[in-house]
């Protein structure tokens, strides 16, 4: 198999497990905390972005993968040979903290940094530091390369429109639409725009969404689901 099918296949569930992520957000936006969806949706893109990265520095990436290994990692008495373990979520969030920060500050203009700052970003988001979470995201977002910058406006959008903040919302996910990236595509940013748009403006919405049912299985289930939550309203 070539490289570029592999890249395109990668590509593919990448964007199918964020749809997965974006449905079950949508559908079960009652048993989430506020700031619980936008960070787990930011941990899928973290993961799956982690295996972009290719042909980097070995030390960088064993750094990187230290950090994910930290995230992972089992917290209570139970103890398991393969997956570390922390005796307090507490314990865990303060370690796990500790090293992404060390990896942003250090690798800041590599995109080991740039993955580091998104983790940080939901980090903080899910504690309801937003300030903090759109301070690493923007940064991503202002100078990161283009694929992490364009993942990083997406959070940030996600971010402004749960604080009310349609107008900044919809600017950068209109950027996203006309500049779609391998990890954000046009159809991702059009379902968030259109679901946004939907509570004030339900005819913009469907026109965003319409061309999206005949689009790929997981880009057709969430434009679809989102079209009947506009229906029913």
């Amino acid at each position: 198999m070539d490289r570029v099918h592999r890249r395109e296949l990668k590509h593919d569930k990448f964007v199918e497990q964020v749809g997965h992520s974006v449905e079950y957000a949508s559908e079960h936006k009652r048993q989430l905390t506020k700031w619980g969806s936008i960070a787990a949706a930011v941990l899928v893109v973290i993961v799956g972005a982690y295996w972009y990265v290719n042909h980097q520095d070995a030390v960088r990436q064993d750094e990187l993968r230290d950090a994910i290994r930290l995230q992972q990692a089992n917290v209570g008495a139970e103890q398991n040979a393969y997956v570390m373990n922390f005796p307090t979520q507490a314990d865990k969030d303060k370690a796990v903290e500790k090293a992404f920060t060390d990896l942003a500050n250090k690798y800041g203009s590599k995109k080991e940094g740039e993955i580091a700052r998104f983790y940080l970003g939901a980090m903080y988001s899910d504690k309801g530091n937003i300030a903090e979470a759109e301070k690493q995201w923007k940064q991503v977002a202002d100078s990161g390369s283009t694929e992490y910058a364009s993942q990083a406006k997406f959070s940030l959008a996600q971010l402004y429109d749960a604080e009310g903040r349609q107008a900044d919302a919809e600017k950068l996910l209109r950027q996203l639409i006309d500049h779609p990236t391998i990890l954000v595509s046009k159809e991702q940013a059009q379902i968030a725009l259109g679901r946004m748009l939907a509570r004030t403006k339900p005819d913009e919405a469907r026109k965003l969404l319409e061309p999206l049912r005949t689009e790929r299985a997981a880009v057709s289930r969430v434009a679809i689901n989102a079209l009947s939550d506009i229906s029913a309203r």
